[in-house]
């Protein structure tokens, strides 16, 4: 688990530590010590803890004029034992001042523990009210079905197939302009 980094390829564009609206300004990453961990195994220094003692994130990309923002989430998703969507909704989201649209990829979420879905209510609520959404990219098929169980598909969009899949190759605009297509046609309906 250590050897898995957030992705680092937009760090020309955005870095969550140099952003000022970041929940995350101003924190120092070290390469070579290594304190978080996931069920005792040690994780890459460059993700962000916000609260949850097996869930971690990386905000990989915020415009404030587009209000919208990337997060890169890495761990157990476990909303029953440790309401991981309360911290990450208080402790990240609440702190990133006009942002409303967000795409959170999970293929490095490993599991998820339900509880309810009032939170993914709460912020679909809060978003939709200025024209938001939540569009989950590439979260495990059994990781999707867990949440779906939970209703939190009503709540967000779950995108794993192509061309979401392959989010790496585009720059943010481009992501971004992807899933505004798709949000506007899911809203149309």
């Amino acid at each position: 688990m250590h050897t898995i980094e957030p992705y680092y390829n937009w760090r020309d564009v955005y870095a969550s530590e140099e952003d000022e609206g970041s929940p995350f300004y101003a924190r120092e990453y070290s390469e070579f010590e290594f304190h978080n961990t996931i069920y005792n195994y040690y994780i890459h220094p460059q993700w962000d803890e916000f609260g949850s003692p097996t869930l971690y994130t990386k905000i990989l990309f915020a415009d404030y004029g587009k209000q919208f923002a990337v997060l890169e989430m890495i761990g157990e998703w476990n909303d029953g034992i440790h309401n991981d969507i309360m911290f990450l909704k208080q402790e990240v989201i609440d702190h990133m001042p006009g942002i409303n649209k967000f795409a959170i990829i999970g293929e490095n979420v490993l599991n998820f523990h339900g509880s309810d879905d009032c939170y993914y209510e709460e912020w679909k609520e809060e978003i939709l009210e200025t024209g938001g959404w939540v569009a989950f990219l590439n979260f495990r098929p059994h990781v999707a079905v867990e949440m779906s169980n939970y209703n939190i598909h009503h709540h967000c969009q779950f995108l794993d197939a192509a061309p979401f899949n392959n989010w790496r190759t585009y720059q943010p605009d481009g992501l971004f302009q992807l899933l505004s297509a798709v949000q506007q046609k899911v809203l149309s309906y």
